[in-house]
């Protein structure tokens, strides 16, 4: 599946929700679903930088895509988390780059964050595409 349509997929699971409460309670089920980062890989180069909770990305290299995995100490902030991998795990590192992030606009999300959560989104969303550059240079030596 394309980054497009994965992004289109969740538009269209958001649009089934009436209310911000049913939303807020579909993320944090997409959190509990969130795979297991490994303990080794819960170390500080891999925190996001300005997250409000402790958020870890990890990513591999699998073939030609990158295989992310993540955790976070806050319950809705895992979700926003695995909302993101969703799109991005397992995407080739140019379409990572290439990718806009106009589905977290069209489902509202940034606007029914706090500030310092909705900066931390922007920080995810900056970290992963920072990642997909360093493995699209690494693929390409």
């Amino acid at each position: 599946m394309t980054i497009k349509e994965i992004q289109e997929e969740i538009i269209d699971e958001f649009s089934m929700f009436e209310d911000w409460m049913e939303r807020y309670e579909y993320i944090i089920e997409l959190g509990k679903s969130l795979p297991l980062i490994n303990e080794e890989f819960k170390v500080d180069e891999n925190l996001i930088k300005g997250c409000q909770s402790k958020v870890w990305l990890h990513s591999e290299i699998k073939g030609d895509t990158i295989e992310y995995t993540a955790d976070s100490d806050a319950i809705l902030t895992k979700g926003i988390v695995a909302l993101l991998l969703r799109v991005y795990s397992n995407q080739n590192p140019q379409a990572i780059l290439e990718a806009d992030t106009n589905f977290i606009d069209e489902i509202g999300l940034k606007e029914h964050l706090s500030p310092t959560r909705a900066n931390g989104l922007v920080s995810m969303v900056k970290q992963i595409k920072m990642d997909a550059l360093a493995q699209q240079t690494k693929l390409a030596n």
